[in-house]
């Protein structure tokens, strides 16, 4: 499984967002790491689901950017699912409503932002 370090997050965000301003540097750091966190030798988050959910919820609900966190927090959730050889499936709207979401506070849980992100088939 890949995931993103943060070198490839700030390329993320500045292909993104353009001109990239960073509040703090250390919750962009904290935001890769939650993704690859361990409790016990395990993985805390063990699908890629799971991961991409706490590297989303991380990077909209801390604001680690001056501007474009949400913008980010979904662009990063495209990235890492394409590193992974996977699409995100959602509609835009249904992304920019989930995004809305988790950075309001109105969705926490990771298993279920990890739910609405899953990448299955639409008929």
């Amino acid at each position: 499984m890949e995931l993103l370090d943060l070198d490839d997050l700030l390329r993320v965000a500045e292909v993104t967002l353009g001109d990239v301003s960073i509040r703090d540097i250390g919750l962009l750091e904290s935001a890769v790491s939650r993704a690859r966190a361990t409790v016990f030798g395990d993985d805390a988050y063990p699908s890629l689901d799971l991961k991409v959910a706490a590297l989303v919820q991380s990077i909209a609900r801390n604001h680690a950017l001056i501007d474009g966190n949400k913008r980010l927090a979904l662009a990063s959730a495209i990235a890492t699912y394409g590193l992974n050889g996977r699409r995100l499936s959602l509609t835009n709207d249904e992304a920019y409503d989930l995004i809305i979401e988790v950075s309001t506070g109105a969705i926490t849980a990771v298993p279920d932002i990890a739910e609405r992100l899953r990448n299955e088939p639409r008929v």
